[in-house]
């Protein structure tokens, strides 16, 4: 749930848009919205919403709009997003995670930037907390004087913004971007001297002489006209910089305007808070940071609270380094990993096809227990080499005990190892993913996303830099991740029988195996070509170094006994299943269970409708989610299987029902 106060207020939902009702209801909001987690008095909504005298029935015309609002949000499922609006006395609360709200992430987005400090990492940040902004902030809401004060404080707050975006562009020497920027700005708002100023500065650094001079004496009839003031220090020192630095480089033979252009540059490249690329590009115009004394308390490359990237700008990250600090968070490869050639060779493919531009994401799929994790972490290993800047991991937790892991939690631990403070680590997930964002943008960084549940899990996580690389592993498919991030799938299948087979010899040793090979291949059949219950049978095995393969597969023959045989302390089959079945609605739940009956684990939809006791048609869509989660595989067009152990879990655990959750992921 996403509220808006830049624009028109809304209140959006995975499913569209609230129903707001008319201006006063949406002005209640607001106005609650402006002051979130805080009490708002009765009086000060009254006094907000009518400019003149209220009515004598305002009291309960307030209380009518937040009784229908409270009803609107909790039909949108406020409760799921800790929301609530409470009622306290005569003064009423809207509890919520202020990162919900538009105004709080573009705070909190600008706050991060540092223009001059680090105008690398500024420009995607502030380019960012802009794109919130769909309009006038507060549109919708009653013309009365406090909320135009607002509104007003709020469009003061993205001038500011604009202007910050402009400078960090002209520090790293793209003077036509920050033109660009300030234009429009600028057109709206001609009184705004500071403005004018920095464009006729950006105008003048791209060669556009007249169009520099042209805004200075537009703007300062408009003064006089408007005001009948004239121009401010500001302004007046800019037009005397362009006059001079004209002047100079109308110098003729001396070549006074190259020399000062050069006298420029080598001031700036002194100065630790202005990228050494920006001076170069910038004409004989004179650069106020060129003569500044360096600022202690701005943070530069030597300061070890800033990441090195961050302090260098795109300086710096042109010339990726594997310096000390660069993270190394991959698990220990796994042990005695055997064979998928061709998915190691698939996931390599990702990253040498990736189109110029865009980072390459790949996403290794499969049931559970089949070796997902174990897969990319070691092609994840056997590529650090090309990451030179760091490998990062996280487990989601998509489908383990309890909840699945936020974004923020998990940007929280990627920005650290990065090397940003802590107390400059956002809360919100939002800010937190834009900062991830611009610190890897230039690196050649790894990113391994193991165990994901959903593709909105996963996209908050994704670097943007085209040097960055990720493969996430998930038991769901992740088709969003496909339809709208380009992911390239990398399926996984279970073992064959020579596959599976040595494995076995790998964990048990090849002459044990080598002694009893019908039933090595019969423990691979037993095990569905799992190699997690692979590893649980050589895990028996192992324990009972007396024990012949045929015993233990003796055992595994008895269906009561075969998932308790295939578990080791707290891993096992029958664990994984559990957590994949979990995550179905009860809905699904009940056809898994319902197609477990089925004889020999082929079926189509006419035979699942026939075990479910419903229509194909109506069971069509169970179907694909249980395919999307690999709970049950489609072999062909109608054609459906599901694995022995899933029969087995989905007979004796009985699942009565999931989490209560969607039919998908």
């Amino acid at each position: 749930m996403d509220f808006s106060l830049l624009g028109p207020i809304s209140v959006a939902t995975g499913s569209g848009e609230l129903a707001l009702g008319p201006a006063k209801r949406r002005s209640v909001l607001a106005l609650l919205l402006l002051q979130p987690n805080t009490t708002v008095p009765l009086e000060q909504l009254i006094d907000s919403l009518w400019e003149d005298e209220p009515p004598e029935h305002a009291r309960t015309v307030v209380q009518g709009h937040v009784s229908r609002l409270r009803a609107t949000l909790a039909g949108g499922g406020a409760e799921a997003y800790g929301i609530e609006l409470a009622t306290h006395g005569s003064a009423y609360l809207l509890r919520l995670p202020e990162e919900l709200i538009d105004a709080h992430r573009f705070g909190e987005l600008v706050a991060l930037a540092r223009p001059e400090a680090a105008p690398g990492d500024a420009v995607p940040l502030l380019r960012e907390a802009l794109g919130l902004w769909r309009g006038p902030a507060l549109t919708g809401t009653v013309t009365s004087p406090p909320f135009a004060a607002a509104a007003h404080a709020l469009e003061e707050q993205r001038l500011t913004a604009t202007e910050a975006l402009a400078r960090a562009h002209s520090a790293l020497g793209e003077h036509e971007q920050a033109a660009a920027v300030l234009y429009t700005a600028a057109v709206n708002n001609p009184l705004r001297e500071g403005m004018v100023a920095d464009l006729m500065q950006a105008l003048f650094r791209t060669g556009r002489q007249s169009d520099a001079m042209e805004w200075y004496h537009r703007t300062r009839r408009l003064l006089d006209e408007e005001l009948g003031v004239g121009p401010g220090a500001r302004l007046k020192r800019a037009y005397e910089e362009i006059l001079r630095a004209e002047g100079a480089e109308g110098g003729g033979k001396s070549g006074g305007g190259r020399a000062q252009a050069r006298t420029a540059g080598n001031a700036a490249q002194a100065d630790p808070r202005v990228p050494a690329q920006a001076a170069p590009r910038a004409p004989a115009l004179a650069d106020p940071r060129a003569h500044a004394q360096a600022d202690p308390r701005v943070p530069t490359q030597s300061d070890p609270r800033v990441p090195a990237q961050a302090a260098g700008g795109p300086a710096a990250m042109d010339t990726p380094s594997a310096g000390p600090s660069a993270p190394r968070l991959l698990p220990r490869p796994p042990a005695r990993f055997l064979g998928r050639e061709q998915q190691l060779t698939a996931l390599s493919a990702v990253v040498r096809s990736a189109v110029p531009g865009e980072s390459p994401l790949a996403v290794v799929t499969g049931p559970a227990g089949v070796g997902k994790t174990a897969c990319a972490v070691q092609w994840a290993h056997g590529h650090a080499e090309a990451f030179p800047d760091g490998q990062l991991f996280a487990d989601l937790r998509g489908f383990n005990e309890g909840a699945p892991a936020e974004p923020a939690e998990i940007l929280r631990d990627f920005l650290l190892a990065l090397g940003t403070p802590p107390d400059r680590v956002p809360t919100s997930a939002q800010s937190a993913s834009a900062l991830f964002r611009s610190l890897v943008a230039g690196r050649r960084l790894l990113v391994v996303l193991d165990n994901a549940q959903s593709s909105a899990q996963v996209r908050p996580l994704l670097p943007g830099g085209e040097h960055c690389a990720t493969v996430v592993t998930s038991r769901s498919r992740l088709d969003g991740l496909v339809a709208t991030d380009v992911a390239r799938p990398v399926p996984l299948q279970a073992l064959g029988a020579a596959e599976g087979t040595a494995l076995l010899g790998a964990m048990l040793g090849a002459e044990r195996v080598a002694d009893d090979p019908d039933a090595a291949r019969e423990l691979v059949e037993l095990c569905d070509g799992l190699p997690l219950a692979l590893r649980a049978a050589a895990a028996q095995l192992t324990a009972r170094p007396r024990w012949r393969l045929a015993r233990l597969a003796a055992a595994l023959r008895d269906e009561r006994r075969r998932l308790a045989l295939l578990s080791a302390e707290d891993t096992g089959v029958a664990a994984a299943l559990r957590m994949s079945v979990a995550r179905l609605s009860a809905d699904d739940a009940r056809l898994l269970r319902a197609l477990a009956a089925n004889a020999d684990g082929h079926l189509n939809a006419s035979v699942a409708a026939s075990l479910a006791g419903s229509a194909p048609e109506d069971i069509q869509d169970g179907l694909d989610r249980l395919a999307e989660m690999h709970l049950v595989d489609e072999e062909a067009t109608d054609v459906y299987t599901i694995s022995t152990l899933t029969q087995l879990f989905a007979r004796d655990e009985g699942p009565g029902g999931g989490s209560g959750g969607s039919g998908g992921s």
